[in-house]
């Protein structure tokens, strides 16, 4: 059955409203304040978008590059880009590069196998930074692509495309990792110190885009984003999408559910949202800033918004036994507002966390997010289809 609320408003009526300069936009930490004073049915008259954001490691992140021909033409079947292999069975001169994906000759793998300073996430940093590139390319020859070596410096600026495409972003509450085994672990969740004496985790919490629309309520194909500091798109869902899971009486998934499928124009994007990273013992990676404009349509996107860091809850893993295994229960759950206060109990003990997210760059993203619309610059992009919901709420 429908809900029947009290406001209702659409996204061709919050567009005009943006348009015509009279749109209330706040933050994702803003919202909560006023949704506790004046009530979600006061909330959603008064404020048209709530902004989020959050930035982190996104592994599962990349781009398509469309080289530019050569004279004679090549038909590129082997890439690398600063000594990155990128994937080119795609077409003659386009490929598409990982951003976890090792450089070749990387100096620190040679001391220590396993770890890199360089990969296809800083390829991407580089680019978005105005720094050359160095294609190295080999061609097994056709008759209308004769040459087997292609080679050249090249910027973002001077190839004809480029689109960051990222399969999994914006993970909807990942794990908090520990390690309860008696010597230090590496892992993408970072250093983990033997016997529960560190936690890692990977969220803004209540800033954090997919918080603030658990139920995906108005989040789906076409929904416009801040994307690595510029403009993308969500085009799907994200790869390991897990909507079905345990939930909150407020929607809010008490383990990892909801991911992103993301795309956008690589050359509007800059190095401040868009960061190569090193995770020792695991690799390269892509730091990603990522944040959704939340249209306030009615009373209840007011409330699912006003979620705040003491009502998120995650789980605790222990990254050294169970993780590798499977995980079957976690050890504890925890409220990301134990985890941004700097330490939480576990087994009675005081655990020291950290994040791998930046709450400093979640703001500033937010922020921005929010001064494009306010001043008339972001439009939001109603979607097409919604993602993919949990099958035992109401998602209708």
């Amino acid at each position: 059955m429908t809900k029947k609320f009290k406001v209702n408003k659409s996204f061709k009526e919050i567009n005009e409203k943006i348009k015509s300069g009279k749109v209330v936009v706040v933050t994702a930490e803003e919202i909560i304040d006023i949704v506790e004073k004046e009530g979600p049915v006061k909330a959603a008259e008064k404020v048209d978008v709530v902004t989020t954001g959050t930035f982190a490691p996104m592994c599962s992140s990349g781009a398509f590059l469309s080289l530019g021909h050569s004279q004679p033409g090549t038909k590129i079947s082997e890439t690398l880009l600063n000594n990155v292999p990128a994937y080119s069975g795609i077409a003659a001169v386009d490929c598409y590069i990982g951003a976890t994906e090792p450089c070749l000759d990387d100096p620190l793998n040679k001391v220590h196998p396993g770890e890199f300073n360089y990969g296809g996430g800083h390829v991407l940093q580089d680019l978005v930074a105005g720094k050359e590139v160095y294609l190295d390319a080999k061609a097994y020859g056709t008759t209308c692509y004769p040459s087997k070596e292609y080679e050249k410096k090249f910027t973002l600026d001077t190839i004809p495309n480029a689109t960051l495409c990222n399969p999994r972003n914006g993970y909807q509450n990942y794990n908090c990792a520990v390690n309860l085994t008696q010597k230090t672990i590496y892992t993408y969740m970072g250093t983990l110190k033997p016997k529960g004496a560190n936690a890692n985790y990977c969220s803004s919490g209540e800033l954090s885009p997919l918080f603030n629309d658990p139920l995906y309520k108005t989040i789906g194909m076409g929904t416009r984003i801040f994307l690595g500091g510029g403009v993308g798109y969500i085009t799907f869902d994200g790869t390991q999408h897990k909507p079905d899971v345990e939930r909150t009486k407020k929607g809010i998934p008490c383990s990892p559910a909801g991911t992103l499928f993301v795309m956008g124009d690589l050359k509007q994007m800059n190095e401040e949202f868009l960061m190569g990273v090193s995770l020792r013992g695991y690799g390269c990676s892509l730091s990603v800033g990522l944040g959704i404009p939340i249209p306030i349509l009615n009373e209840e996107m007011a409330e699912f918004t006003s979620i705040s860091d003491k009502d998120i809850y995650t789980n605790v893993v222990d990254y050294g036994n169970d993780y590798p295994k499977g995980i079957s229960n976690p050890l504890r759950r925890v409220s990301y507002a134990e985890l941004k206060s700097g330490s939480f109990e576990l087994n009675g003990k005081n655990v020291q966390t950290a994040p791998l997210s930046s709450m400093v760059k979640a703001r500033k993203i937010a922020e921005s997010l929010k001064e494009w619309i306010s001043d008339g610059k972001f439009f939001l992009g109603e979607p097409q289809f919604n993602l993919t919901g949990p099958m035992n709420m109401n998602n209708k």
